[in-house]
């Protein structure tokens, strides 16, 4: 049987490809229904608004990642130890990888339209993320604060924005990365040895020692 791409699919396919090269301030309703060939009324349809549409597409994503994170993180909690932040962090590798099968290179996507949420400014994402995924979010946030309990929340807080910029920046540049690998180390470096990679530097930069100097005055 052929499986036909529906309507609904081409929109949020055409929609993802604009957003992550172009942002989604800067990506029109217009240039979407174009890529699709589909036209306005279609978008409307099926998602209402623009904003609907920008949380379609990374729910695409979310709801195969989040319920996956919430069980690792349920489990870690329920350990009753002070989990290493290293193992935190890692519990991301294997449910990220598996974007892969939601679309092609999907963990690169996934985290370059995450990004685009950020830097777009994007408020209702933060809204979304909250009333969806609020609840795992703060299983993530305790660990983090159980594995390094002489941190305020506030410097946490800033921490884990540093790591998500270096996360996303990481995977924009993925391509080139492993190039420059290849070229000037001989290694050949897939996407997992990238994160691999990444872990124990976003552990680090985490955990680093926290004194008033560290502060901003």
């Amino acid at each position: 049987m052929v499986n036909k791409t529906t309507t609904q699919d081409k929109i949020l396919d055409a929609a993802e490809q604009l957003f992550a090269s172009s942002g989604f301030a800067d990506t029109s309703l217009r240039q979407i229904t174009s890529m699709a060939q589909v036209n306005l009324a279609a978008v409307n349809y099926h998602f209402g608004s623009k904003k609907e549409l920008i949380q379609s597409v990374l729910q695409r994503y979310l709801s195969v990642l989040m319920p996956r994170l919430d069980q690792e993180f349920s489990h870690l909690l329920a350990s009753q130890k002070q989990n290493d932040l290293t193992a935190v962090l890692s519990v991301f590798i294997k449910p990220l990888l598996e974007l892969n099968k939601v679309q092609h290179h999907g963990t690169r996507m996934f985290l370059q339209l995450l990004g685009r949420g950020y830097t777009d400014v994007q408020g209702h994402l933060r809204w979304f993320f909250n009333h969806h995924y609020g609840r795992t979010l703060d299983k993530f946030v305790l660990l983090v604060q159980q594995a390094c309990p002489d941190l305020p929340a506030s410097e946490i807080f800033w921490r884990l924005h540093f790591s998500l910029g270096t996360v996303v920046f990481t995977m924009a540049s993925n391509q080139a990365l492993q190039e420059i690998a290849a070229a000037d180390f001989n290694e050949n470096v897939e996407i997992e040895g990238v994160i691999h990679r990444l872990i124990p530097y976003l552990a680090a930069g985490i955990a680093s020692p926290f004194t008033l100097s560290s502060q901003a005055h």
